[in-house]
């Protein structure tokens, strides 16, 4: 009996230390979900703080010119030029006189902005997208009515991108545009919807979008922790 007793010892002990370890376990478990918590809140407060800074410096500089260019900001940062009376002819990707004199004053002071100490390593692309409507005049189906699209909102991206790198005052930083300066033709992947109905007017438009490395972070992060 005392031989049983000493074993029935031996084993709790051990299952007591069992309980111990995976206690330690859990706890460590938890305290690394709050660490990865806390680094994402501390991630999305940064990435939320820079974007906001940057969403007021634009407002800042741009405030007043953006009824006669009929352009907003949105609050991603996205800069918008919406009306396509300015931008370029119906179906062609040639940039018409009065876009050519907006962006010669708008783009050199966009990439002051952007490359202004407090911005400018955060910086991870700057995006220039064109957009059209879902209509083709010839088009037979939607499909044809895409590829159109899509070869006409590559092509005046493009002829943008390509205006924009000639201005002169900003060639003092070519160097850091060349790795960062993209065109992006988005067809009608992206239509303005008003009430239900696609604002066909308002969708053929240009967008300059900046990409900063903070989304990339957190992009990262949540698909580590899937």
């Amino acid at each position: 009996m005392k031989h049983d007793s000493n074993q029935w010892v031996s084993i709790s002990d051990m299952m007591s230390g069992l309980m111990l370890v995976f206690l330690f376990i859990s706890v460590a478990y938890m305290i690394e979900v709050e660490q990865e918590k806390e680094k994402m809140k501390n991630i999305a407060v940064a990435y939320n703080q820079g974007k906001i800074a940057l969403n007021q410096a634009l407002k800042d500089e741009f405030e007043e010119d953006l009824v006669e260019w009929n352009a907003e900001i949105l609050d991603n940062n996205t800069i918008r030029f919406k009306s396509p009376d300015i931008l370029f002819e119906t179906g062609k990707s040639d940039i018409k006189d009065k876009f050519k004199y907006i962006l010669d004053d708008f783009f050199p002071r966009y990439i002051k902005i952007l490359t202004n100490e407090k911005f400018r390593l955060d910086i991870d692309e700057i995006r220039i997208e064109g957009h059209t409507s879902s209509s083709w005049g010839t088009a037979q189906n939607r499909n044809e009515r895409y590829i159109h699209n899509a070869k006409l909102s590559q092509d005046r991206a493009f002829q943008v991108l390509n205006y924009c790198i000639d201005v002169e005052t900003v060639q003092n930083e070519l160097d850091w545009l060349i790795k960062l300066f993209r065109a992006n033709g988005v067809s009608f992947a992206k239509p303005i919807i008003e009430n239900g109905v696609e604002n066909e007017e308002l969708s053929r438009r240009v967008e300059f979008r900046v990409i900063t490395k903070m989304e990339d972070r957190i992009y990262k992060i949540i698909e580590a922790s899937e």
